[in-house]
């Protein structure tokens, strides 16, 4: 190997440049967003699911709502405390989450996540 030196500085070079985007941010995760609720959300205290479950399985849910009112014409979910819930996303969940930027955004930002709810729903209207 007569250029034994110029390419083991290549591959010291290489695995660097690859390995930049894992040590540069190690120790530096930005911190979880907290939605802000509106007045209204703050006033009910209580939501359809558990604030962790909805944290955790709110699409699972609007998915299950959608199939049931789209496939079954089934609109009335009836939440294990027994409140029964109109399966609407706009005229239901975005009654009380109507900030979209300060509410929806903020976590599906962080996580980089783009859920399809808008491909078929009207962005809500901004209350400020």
């Amino acid at each position: 190997m007569y250029d034994k030196e110029k390419i083991i500085a290549g591959l010291v070079i290489f695995v660097v440049i690859i390995s930049f985007p894992f040590w540069f941010n190690q120790g530096k995760a930005a911190p979880v967003p907290e939605p802000k609720l509106t007045e209204k959300a703050k006033a009910a205290k209580t939501c359809i699911l558990p604030k962790e479950e909805m944290r955790t399985e709110h699409m699972q849910l609007l998915e299950v709502w959608r199939q049931s009112v789209v496939r079954d014409a089934q609109r009335v979910y009836v939440a294990s405390s027994g409140k029964e819930y109109l399966m609407s996303l706009s005229n239901n969940c975005m009654d009380c989450h109507s900030n979209k930027a300060e509410f929806c955004d903020r976590c599906h930002n962080y996580a980089s996540v783009d859920p399809y709810c808008w491909d078929c729903h009207i962005y809500p209207e901004e209350k400020k």
